[in-house]
């Protein structure tokens, strides 16, 4: 039964695909990792092309732990995701917007 609010997006990681979710406690952990910066400042940055590597490649830890794969960022620093750094990005985008829009304001 599709959820319009799960948020869920997915990757493929070394050419598995994997689902993604910014759940309250991915977003949790992700808050500890930007320490002192804020969701609102990383959302900021997404909106207006000003993101960093870094901000994809926690967005893209924090999503995958919330979809279930417990991996961490070193194990992720060596794996091939689809699409190469692009794909991380968009990927990482999608999975920010759909944490935080309404289920009527979601695209697929």
């Amino acid at each position: 039964m599709d959820n319009p609010w799960s948020g869920r997006v997915s990757l493929v990681v070394d050419e598995v695909e994997r689902p993604m979710a910014l759940t309250l406690g991915a977003l949790a952990e992700l808050e500890v990792t930007l320490g002192d910066d804020t969701l609102v400042a990383l959302v900021e940055r997404f909106e207006t092309g000003a993101f960093s590597s870094g901000d994809v490649l926690s967005l893209i830890v924090a999503g995958l732990r919330g979809g279930g794969w417990m991996v961490t960022r070193g194990e992720l620093l060596s794996s091939d995701i689809a699409g190469g750094p692009m794909g991380a990005a968009k990927v990482a985008a999608q999975l920010l917007a759909r944490a935080f829009l309404l289920p009527e304001e979601r695209r697929a």
